[in-house]
């Protein structure tokens, strides 16, 4: 919802709000979801995503281990993330970690089923990169991407560059009879 907020979007935090409410109360405390079965959709936004909505820059890409891909923009939002989330104000160690493990169990599961994708690929960082960077300017934009090609800012530029011309020749001579 804060993200929502900050990014303008204000149906979207109040659809939100509203499945919050739902999910507490008719959802036995949030363990039951009713709220998507009353129609009301899931908005997941987050604090890098509302950087890029304001024009921040991602920054250059980064693959952080245990954490997976990232980039400079989304990783600092992450940390913001963190703090508003309800996971980082329980008060007993035990309870929190057991649900950041979860989370991250639960990240980790869902990406199972790419391994075998990962395997058959030439270049599986570069494969990683470009769908992420790729799917984040997706998140980003709410789907409104251009058709601009994602430019690989450690390629050289010798694809794009103008033709050179072909080298000069000198006019050829006159060739003069020789003399009887």
């Amino acid at each position: 919802m804060v993200n929502d907020v900050l990014q303008g979007k204000f149906g979207a935090a109040a659809n939100d709000l509203a499945r919050l409410v739902v999910n507490t109360t008719v959802g036995v405390g949030g363990l039951l979801d009713p709220a998507t079965q009353m129609g009301l959709d899931k908005n997941d936004e987050d604090f890098g995503q509302t950087l890029g909505h304001w024009g921040v820059h991602p920054g250059p890409f980064v693959e952080v281990p245990l954490l997976g891909p990232s980039d400079v923009r989304d990783g600092s939002g992450r940390i913001v993330d963190i703090f508003t989330g309800p996971t980082h104000y329980i008060s007993n160690n035990w309870v929190s970690y057991g649900l950041y493990g979860v989370s991250f169990l639960d990240a980790r599961a869902a990406l199972l089923p790419l391994d075998e994708t990962l395997q058959k690929v030439f270049d599986p960082y570069a494969f990683v990169r470009d769908a992420y960077l790729q799917r984040r300017a997706y998140l980003v934009s709410d789907g409104k991407v251009s058709d601009e090609v994602l430019v690989d800012p450690g390629a050289d530029d010798s694809d794009t560059a103008a033709p050179t011309p072909p080298p000069q020749t000198p006019p050829p001579t006159p060739q003069v009879p020789p003399p009887p």
